[in-house]
């Protein structure tokens, strides 16, 4: 065992002035358990107490006052709830305040006019005095006259603690008492020497040291970033050798040729060019699928760039290899428009393409498990009806999961136990994940990015209006309507207060209906508590057309392909998030039409949502959305990302740290291509530090 696993795991009762009581409390608030968590509770800030000021010299500029001199006088003043102690403390450069409105009897018992003391507070002027509320207060000596020797850290704390005199100023005790106890041998190195020479980094002890209690702001901002390039190369290491032991142990089905069902379709009925971004994430999956280990990639492109084909393709060439494909949508609708829009690409091949959904019953059911356990079925596609143990495929080689956020880890690995070798699997997602998120939550998959729109696809005008222009857009849509096309109102749905909601949502169908009159206009609704049934009949309406207006909560923000449909108007919409309005907004623009996006908002929109306004307005490129998203949101908040201990950064951030996440994982990829098992001496303080903490780190296979 290794010294730090020993004193660093040392219960924290063992420091002085921590009972069990404390101990038992510090768990349950912060999960502080050991020595190494205190270590790792890093302070949110530092006072300067490093310099004792000239009382003469302070200025309303200055955030704290710390200063020392004698006490003249304490008078108590005021009564009842106005009495407070008032204290004048004298330097040979002024005179500053001293109010206390708590505690007088205590401070009165403790402090002595004419003695010399160091106060340190919070600083304000009243009536051109300088004042301290409640100062820190110690005897002013020879040792301590120039001031502390590093900066005061102030740590996070909950009020349970503070009730404990656990304040955040108070864990800077414990932490100097924890530096007494360790030393640097009870913090080895977990970087190579090379590394650290490269980036100029302190030592681990150092930054430790430098990051609690630290000699200036210098010291302390490289030992922030220190410690933040350590976590950043972890985490990316960890995932590349996830990858490393997938491509190197996993087996995969091989898929050796391309045969005369890709050919076929590619030449005889694809009835568009691919895009370059198309030809080279597909170039990418036969590359995989033809390497003998088993493919895992996740494949994110924006609303309508063409994902859906890359999928058919790559079934294609599983179907003329003897594989077997499934196809696994969310919902009901998106399985079927899959169904719809496959099966016809498909009509004129000899590919039996079949659909197992929920509402699949009886005897159509079990004729469709039949075929796929016997192996006439090559393409299958469904929403998790796909996974029950039912289904059994003869030879399953390659799995499609669309929009992958909405289904949990355990269903879509359910995939993998549906052949003897795992299948090919490839996630697909419409939500854009910046770079930084995707390095970070998604670094253990191969990773495909289609950043091209298919030839022909206009732009969506985007118009952000007050509600008090919704007549005008009401009429807006009768134009559109009258022109054949149809229209999507969207309601937010905010589950903390889903009877509101749901009472708006209702107003607003009957608001709608009055300037939609039947039978002039049919209007279809769909909401969550509406059963399942009525939903797709509802949405089936308009998908088919006979209903012109679709209205609706977010229930209709995946997969919902209306060609027809150029209008979407987003009532509420200072509510929505911004991958949720870009979701939302990618409804339409779907046809060879003019599309629109109107942002109705209430009269009072506050700074965040009015920033996220302005950008859905300037930009309908998802990726810059999704970069825009993780600076105002952070990454914890973004739809589609995996919890974790990817996103469990105590000190680095995917949003300021975007180059030296980029320098970390060039890092890790130099490192691992030179040494794949860390076996090399040099790495040998990376390989004792993964050891250690490997119990930590549980990766799942499918992201």
């Amino acid at each position: 065992m290794t010294s730090e696993a020993t004193i660093l795991s040392t219960p924290i009762e063992y420091l002085t002035g921590i009972s069990a009581q404390k101990g038992d409390l510090l768990r349950k608030e912060l999960n502080i358990h050991t020595f190494k968590d205190l270590l790792e509770h890093y302070p949110f800030r530092h006072i300067d107490r490093t310099n004792v000021d000239q009382i003469g010299s302070l200025s309303p500029s200055a955030e704290y006052a710390y200063v020392g001199g004698k006490l003249l006088s304490l008078e108590l003043m005021g009564e009842n709830r106005g009495r407070r102690l008032v204290g004048k403390l004298k330097d040979q450069s002024g005179v500053i305040e001293l109010v206390w409105f708590q505690g007088i009897n205590w401070v009165q018992k403790i402090l002595q006019p004419g003695q010399q003391y160091l106060v340190f507070g919070k600083l304000s002027f009243f009536m051109g005095t300088p004042q301290v509320a409640h100062p820190d207060i110690e005897n002013y000596t020879k040792e301590n006259s120039s001031g502390k020797q590093h900066l005061e850290p102030v740590y996070p704390t909950t009020e349970k603690l503070k009730a404990k005199s656990l304040s955040g100023n108070a864990f800077g005790k414990l932490v100097k008492e924890l530096f007494q106890r360790i030393q640097e041998k009870d913090l080895p190195e977990n970087l190579p020497k090379e590394i650290l020479e490269k980036y100029k980094l302190v030592s681990r002890y150092q930054a430790f040291s430098q990051i609690h209690l630290p000699a200036s702001e210098k010291h302390y901002q490289h030992a922030l970033r220190r410690l933040k390039f350590e976590e950043l190369f972890f985490a990316q290491l960890r995932m590349n050798l996830v990858r490393i032991q997938r491509h190197r142990f996993s087996r995969g089905v091989v898929f050796d040729k391309v045969g005369p069902l890709f050919n076929s379709f590619y030449k005889d009925y694809l009835s568009f060019e691919l895009t370059n971004a198309q030809k080279r994430v597909l170039k990418e999956i036969r590359k995989d699928a033809g390497s003998g280990r088993q493919m895992n990639r996740l494949l994110q492109g924006d609303v309508g760039s063409g994902k859906t084909m890359v999928a058919l393709l790559s079934m294609l060439i599983a179907a003329d290899n003897g594989f077997q494909s499934v196809l696994m949508a969310p919902t009901e609708i998106l399985a079927q428009q899959h169904y719809q829009s496959i099966s016809s690409a498909l009509q004129e091949l000899p590919v039996n393409v079949k659909i197992l959904t929920g509402s699949t019953k009886g005897k159509a059911r079990k004729a469709i498990l039949q075929q796929v356990a016997d192996g006439e079925v090559q393409i299958l596609i469904g929403t998790h009806a796909v996974i029950e143990d039912k289904v059994a495929f003869q030879n399953l080689g390659f799995a499609v999961v669309d929009e992958q956020h909405k289904f949990g880890v355990a269903q879509r690995a359910q995939l993998w136990k549906k052949n003897d070798i795992p299948p090919h699997v490839l996630v697909m997602t419409a939500t854009p994940i910046p770079r930084t998120l995707a390095l970070t939550a998604y670094g253990d998959l191969d990773y495909s990015v289609m950043d091209e729109l298919p030839p022909g696809r206009q732009p969506i005008n985007t118009i952000h209006r007050n509600e008090t222009a919704r007549p005008q857009v009401m009429d807006f849509i009768k134009e559109e309507v009258a022109k054949g096309r149809q229209a999507y109102i969207i309601y937010p749905l905010i589950e903390e207060s889903s009877k509101l909601d749901y009472e708006n949502l209702m107003k607003g169908f009957e608001e709608v209906k009055s300037f939609f009159p039947e039978p002039k206009y049919w209007i279809s609704m769909v909401h969550g508590k509406q059963p399942i049934e009525q939903k797709e009949t509802n949405m089936q309406r308009f998908v088919t057309g006979d209903t012109q207006i679709m209205v609706s909560t977010t229930v209709i923000e995946v997969g919902v392909n209306v060609p027809n449909a150029s209008v979407m108007v987003i009532e509420s919409a200072e509510k929505f998030g911004l991958s949720q309005l870009h979701q939302l907004r990618g409804r339409v623009g779907r046809g060879a039409d003019k599309s629109y996006c109107i942002l109705l908002t209430g009269r009072k929109v506050s700074n965040d949502a009015r920033e996220r306004l302005k950008i859905m307005v300037a930009t309908n490129d998802g990726f810059d959305i999704a970069e825009k998203d993780l600076e105002l949101r952070g990454p914890g908040e973004i739809e589609g990302t995996r919890q974790s201990g990817a996103l469990n950064f105590r000190l680095a951030s995917l949003v300021n740290d975007k180059q030296m996440l980029e320098a970390a994982r060039e890092t890790v990829e130099a490192l691992l291509e030179k040494d794949p098992d860390i076996s090399l001496a040099e790495n040998l303080p990376v390989k004792n530090f993964l050891h250690q903490h490997k119990a930590k780190t549980k990766w799942s296979k499918i992201a």
